[in-house]
């Protein structure tokens, strides 16, 4: 009877350092939450990104007044008619800011 428990008192210890101790143990499990909490972080601000694009093309798809506005913003274009002026800063007036 002594042998049996000595038995078992042996594979309780080696069932505890494997859970403890080893590489595959209780460290990995926490390494592993770490890991899905810094994914589910980025997962959400990819969605909320893609969130956004998805109603840019929309806007681009449906509304005129969205790729008039980008040609203006990103190519400088005007409309015909349209006077364009550009202000132009001295240098005095950087340096005073």
């Amino acid at each position: 009877m002594k042998l049996f428990i000595l038995f078992l008192v042996a594979v309780f210890i080696v069932l505890q350092y494997q859970l403890w101790v080893d590489k595959d143990g209780v460290r990995k499990l926490v390494h592993l939450s770490d890991r899905i909490e810094d994914q589910t972080e980025k997962n959400q601000q990819l969605y909320e990104r893609n969130e956004v694009l998805a109603a840019e093309v929309e806007d681009l798809k449906s509304g005129f007044d969205a790729i008039e506005e980008r040609a203006r913003m990103e190519l400088g274009m005007i409309r015909e008619g349209e006077t364009f002026f550009q202000v132009i800063e001295s240098d005095n007036a950087q340096k005073n800011k």
